[in-house]
């Protein structure tokens, strides 16, 4: 969401293809701005989660897989 340019004190906005200069932003605009930083985030954080936990199902449906091989099922009727 946020470029920098080569001035570590200069942040640039991209947003939608055009760029701002942060600090020249209004507060209002600031905030938003590092609220969308947050929600940003916290998605590749739960993205990551999610994909933990889906190896972790998938682990648990091989072990229960080869567990059952020496269970008999119940007939189909």
């Amino acid at each position: 969401m946020t470029d920098f340019s080569s001035k570590p004190n200069d942040p640039i906005l991209t947003f939608e293809g055009k760029k701002y200069d942060l600090n020249a932003l209004p507060d209002e605009l600031k905030e938003l701005v590092r609220g969308m930083q947050v929600a940003d985030a916290q998605l590749r954080m739960h993205e990551d989660t999610l994909k933990v936990l889906a190896v972790g199902r998938q682990s648990m449906a091989m072990q229960l897989n080869q567990k059952l091989k020496g269970v008999a099922p119940i007939p189909n009727s």
